[in-house]
């Protein structure tokens, strides 16, 4: 298949890598894009910002940004990049100039930050034996185990960080709400959604890994708005 001239760059959240998109990087790829998943430190908002333009930098021709979760706030810095053509956001943050993630999950309590502790380095981590509930409860038990007992830890200084002038205020997006989503809720969701002013909006009756419960919608949302950038 004749490749098409546009690069997918997939940038996971907190507590995984970009392993968490091993559900749809097969299909996307399938359907002719050139596909690349970031791995980014989790050790500031900018750091992650700078790791995913560093990729970016190494594509030829245009790119759009996927970000779940975490991934949201990081593609809504990385996506000033002259390469980036679209912003799709996965269950995700989509802060605005002067917002933190502590304060987006501030407007209201979700069950899964009571399994959160920190380590004595500031790093936050999910209890093992709490990660399905929490983060993917709609996955079956053998996926739930490895995404449990591989996650990467986020650094606390990513939530309090204060984000800048969002891409996705010149940029076209997408956006998939996870309706059962106990990491941040759908509420929350849907109002960061709405706050865009996005291209489409689909929800889900999925948990918060909806890259992973729900993959074939996620990834349908993806390449529609592949097509059209």
């Amino acid at each position: 298949m004749e490749q098409k001239d546009l690069t997918i760059i997939l940038v996971h959240g907190a507590w995984g890598d970009g392993s968490h998109w091993q559900y749809i990087i097969p299909s996307l790829t399938k359907a002719g894009y050139k596909v690349r998943s970031v791995q980014n430190p989790l050790t500031s908002l900018q750091d992650d910002i700078d790791k995913t333009k560093d990729l970016i930098d190494a594509q030829d021709g245009k790119v759009l940004l996927v970000g779940h979760s975490y991934g949201g706030a990081v593609i809504s810095g990385a996506g000033h990049h002259d390469k980036v053509v679209g912003l799709v956001y996965i269950a995700a943050f989509a802060p605005d100039a002067g917002d933190s993630l502590g304060s987006l999950l501030g407007r209201r309590e979700s069950p899964g930050g009571a399994s959160i502790y920190p380590d004595s380095k500031g790093f936050l981590w999910i209890k093992y034996d709490e990660f399905k509930s929490a983060f993917c409860q709609d996955l079956d038990e053998e996926k739930a185990l490895v995404m449990s007992l591989s996650q990467k830890p986020i650094h606390g200084q990513c939530f309090g960080d204060v984000a800048g002038e969002p891409a996705w205020k010149k940029l076209p997006s997408w956006y998939q709400i996870s309706l059962q989503d106990r990491m941040i809720p759908a509420e929350t969701e849907k109002e960061m959604a709405e706050r865009l002013e996005p291209k489409k909006i689909i929800s889900l009756d999925a948990g918060h890994a909806s890259l992973a419960s729900h993959s074939e919608e996620v990834t349908q949302l993806i390449l529609e708005a592949a097509a059209s950038v």
